[in-house]
């Protein structure tokens, strides 16, 4: 197998293609490729620095690394809605193609097989395509009336177009994290104004997003210790209500059986320290 090298990834893909017959397919691959073409020509990509393989409703581009991101970002980022525009003025409501467009970059090894056309293996590619198909890519351009719609990948952000360069703005690119089938991806869409935008997964709660829930905020207040029980007031008036036990005040104990009412009478036997006080009246000092 031949050893991997680095190589510029660009992607192209026709949305809805599947919904065309034949006829209709055949002109807007047509269109595709013309497209294509177009925007390497004028991103100065030349023939001998290029590799395309067809794969249907998309293209796939290999390009030398040695041709600079830039120009093919400003190329994909003006020329092709341009390009794009140019044939769908007057081509038939039928066969209007929308484009989605991926830039992304990594190692790739060329695997070909006598008899077959093409052949090319990689993570980089696979993780490529993997942003051509993703869910949020379709709903970027599903939502939006622009004809074609750009990403790039991780690297592609961080090594070119966060910088600034010159016809490349880094705030016009908004983050896309995505489920891929070897783990989460993360990439960058041209024309969300900066805002991230993450697409919801089935079962999943989109980052920095937080759904409302059913529990009461948190207090700081352990959750598993009971509250005190809560007693009902004492009714207005003179009456004093115990509810089981034995009352003291300040170290007095009141004893036996008593029945308090407004107005002060008492029945029963008082205790009060070391003092008894009988219901008849009478006082007697125990020791």
């Amino acid at each position: 197998m031949p050893e991997p090298t680095n190589r510029t990834i660009l992607l192209f893909d026709i949305e809805g293609f599947g919904k065309h017959d034949d006829v209709q397919q055949t002109f807007m691959r047509r269109v595709l490729y013309d497209v294509v073409r177009e925007t390497l020509e004028r991103a100065g990509v030349e023939q001998t620095a290029l590799r395309l393989e067809d794969r249907g409703d998309s293209v796939m581009s290999l390009i030398d690394p040695a041709v600079p991101k830039t120009r093919l970002l400003k190329a994909l980022l003006t020329e092709t809605p341009a390009i794009l525009h140019g044939y769908n003025r007057v081509a038939a409501s039928s066969t209007q193609v929308r484009l989605r467009v991926v830039l992304a970059s990594g190692e790739v090894a060329l695997h070909e097989i006598a008899g077959v056309i093409g052949g090319v293996v990689g993570w980089d590619l696979n993780q490529a395509f993997r942003l051509l198909n993703s869910d949020a890519l379709r709903t970027a351009l599903r939502d939006r009336a622009d004809q074609s719609v750009l990403c790039v990948s991780e690297s592609v952000y961080r090594g070119v177009v966060r910088h600034g360069h010159p016809g490349i703005r880094p705030e016009e690119f908004g983050e896309v994290r995505i489920a891929g089938k070897e783990g989460p991806i993360t990439a960058w869409v041209h024309g969300t104004g900066g805002a991230t935008a993450v697409p919801a997964e089935a079962g999943t709660e989109p980052a920095g997003v937080r759904q409302p829930s059913d529990e009461p905020p948190a207090t700081g207040e352990p959750t598993d210790v009971p509250r005190a029980t809560e007693h009902p007031a004492p009714p207005a008036g003179n009456a004093i209500q115990f509810l089981g036990g034995s009352p003291s005040f300040g170290g007095s104990l009141i004893a036996g059986d008593q029945t308090m009412v407004s107005g002060g009478q008492i029945t029963g036997d008082v205790v009060f320290g070391n003092k008894r006080t009988d219901h008849g009246g009478t006082d007697d000092q125990q020791s």
